[in-house]
């Protein structure tokens, strides 16, 4: 299959950008937002198009193609590209799911925490019986902000590895030939366990935001959690749980990469041997990146729920202990009033609640 026409679906940092590069790059790209989230919309109506900027340039995309009109939006496109929050993969299926059609790739492309399969079981509990061509990521493709007000965006990285998995695996080689169309600096996971466990971000916000959560509100919005939250002793946290995330992929027969080869591959610093403080604090993408901005933040919430939650799980049938995952999971739960042990994504919900560490290898 040639790739041209690309819907893309929300338009929040990833999908924003997303528009604007692959506009530029050649691509017909028609951009969805939920009709709740309109007004994100509106600054590229009224500019007629997307102000975008990199190192090497600003220039201005034309661009209009904006809708709020599902049916209208996924209409002949190859590829429907899905740049949501992970809590809002079930709502984003509610109402695409019916639309697409069995020859359309869906392209899950953000933080990995097994939205293909979710959105699957989200069809199937609406009565949807399709053979969908479902696929994910185990990150965002950009390192970005936009701006939707004012139709701008500024891409700090175009990410040069992306771990890439269809579900089943075993249509991750055809799907990626489609998808690598689009963005060629992706490569062949495992299956989904391997792109969740390659999430850097619940390993990354979540403890070290909890230990800064006095500053975070004292802040009043003025924080910088790689700059100045990841010190000499929060970074110990983050080591912690990078150490039970490694154990439980090896369990999985995964040999993961740590915290510093993972963002080194993707181009956020270089593995140049200093220490991972010092590379998150200098780094020329990180220590631009301002927030999180207050506690119920998605570095709090969404790391905590749709990804700590699961590893703590997977940790359970696996036999590895998890006592930090579960530890941050349980003062989250506390700062933000929330059991996320009940609310969160675990195996149950999955529809894995009773299986054993190899069937959950061999299902996938």
């Amino acid at each position: 299959m040639k790739v041209n026409k690309v819907t893309i679906i929300g338009a929040g940092n990833g999908g924003i950008t997303a528009a604007a590069d692959l506009t530029d790059r050649g691509f017909d790209i028609q951009l969805f937002e939920i009709p709740l989230y309109e007004k994100n919309l509106e600054g590229i109506r009224h500019q007629g198009g997307i102000n975008l900027k990199d190192e090497n340039r600003e220039k201005f995309i034309e661009f209009s193609s904006v809708t709020t009109n599902i049916a209208e939006a996924v209409q002949d496109a190859e590829v429907i590209m899905l740049t949501v929050p992970s809590f809002a993969i079930e709502d984003i299926a509610e109402i695409l799911a019916q639309h697409v059609k069995e020859h359309q790739v869906i392209f899950i492309n953000g933080a990995g925490t097994m939205g293909s399969l979710r959105f699957l079981n989200k069809a199937e509990q609406m009565g949807i019986h399709k053979t969908y061509r479902i696929c994910e990521t185990n990150s965002l493709t950009y390192g970005t902000r936009a701006f939707p007000e004012e139709a701008r965006v500024e891409i700090s990285l175009y990410v040069k590895k992306i771990f890439f998995s269809a579900f089943p695996a075993t249509e991750t080689e055809e799907l990626m030939n489609i998808c690598s169309q689009i963005y060629d600096c992706l490569v062949p996971a495992e299956n989904i366990w391997h792109t969740t466990l390659e999430n850097g971000n619940p390993e990354v916000h979540p403890g070290p935001a909890l230990l800064n959560a006095g500053r975070i509100d004292y802040s009043n919005g003025d924080f910088y959690l790689y700059k100045e939250g990841i010190t000499e002793h929060t970074v110990k946290v983050l080591r912690a749980i990078e150490q039970e995330r490694l154990a439980i992929g090896k369990a999985f027969g995964f040999r993961l990469e740590n915290a510093i080869e993972s963002r080194a591959g993707r181009g956020y610093f270089s593995d140049n041997g200093k220490d991972l403080q010092t590379l998150f604090n200098t780094s020329e993408v990180y220590s631009k990146i301002k927030g999180p901005v207050a506690v119920n933040s998605r570095y709090f919430t969404e790391d905590i729920s749709t990804g700590l939650v699961l590893w703590s799980d997977l940790g359970r049938v696996a036999g590895v202990k998890t006592p930090n995952i579960d530890s941050v999971i349980t003062l989250g739960s506390t700062i933000l009033e929330e059991d996320f042990f009940e609310t969160g994504i675990n195996l149950d919900k999955l529809g894995f609640g009773d299986f054993t560490l190899s069937q959950l290898i061999s299902t996938v």
